[in-house]
């Protein structure tokens, strides 16, 4: 089911830096267990065609559809993960309860250290999840927002993977 996403970049041009999923492919329906609708838990990602000169990868996933995709007036952070090795290739399902050793957390928007899984108001959103290539180890930035991280970050993306899943709740509030 894993499927490649096609808007990777490095140096402003295309790259071989890919990441994906085996639990859904890029624009697929992202399963119901990684949602709030289910166990919650954050679904395997792997990559590869780390770009030369990396010393760390971060990944941050947001929804910029909140609160209704016909109407956006904000992006919603979903997770927020940093210091990555180059060396490590994946994070399996489960992956953000037993991150790897010296990679770190910021705070989504629910004020967790932790992943939270798509719980959209209204209509099917967009999931986001890009992996950056960095030519730095970013100091230890207590827990920071994405906002935070970006701004860490700035000036030392080597590249970026990305893919994006979709999810309407079963349910939806309106």
């Amino acid at each position: 089911m894993a499927a490649e996403a096609n808007t990777n970049t490095v140096s402003g041009g295309v790259m071989n830096f890919f990441l994906q999923s085996g639990a859904f492919s890029h624009h697929g329906s992202i399963p119901t267990v990684y949602t709030c609708e289910g166990e919650d838990i954050s679904p395997p990602l792997s990559w590869h065609g780390v770009p030369e000169g990396t010393k760390t990868l971060a990944l941050i996933v947001d929804d910029p559809d909140v609160p209704d995709p016909a109407a956006p007036v904000r992006v919603w952070v979903h997770w927020v993960v940093y210091n990555i090795p180059p060396s490590v290739t994946e994070f399996p399902e489960r992956g953000s309860e037993n991150l790897p050793h010296g990679v770190l957390t910021g705070r989504n928007d629910w004020g967790r250290a932790a992943y939270g899984g798509p719980c959209p108001p209204i209509g099917e959103h967009r999931y986001f999840f890009k992996l950056y290539a960095l030519d730095t180890e970013l100091a230890d930035l207590s827990h920071p927002r994405a906002s935070d991280l970006m701004a860490a970050m700035e000036g030392h993306i080597l590249g970026t993977a990305m893919i994006v899943g979709v999810y309407q709740k079963v349910r939806n509030e309106r």
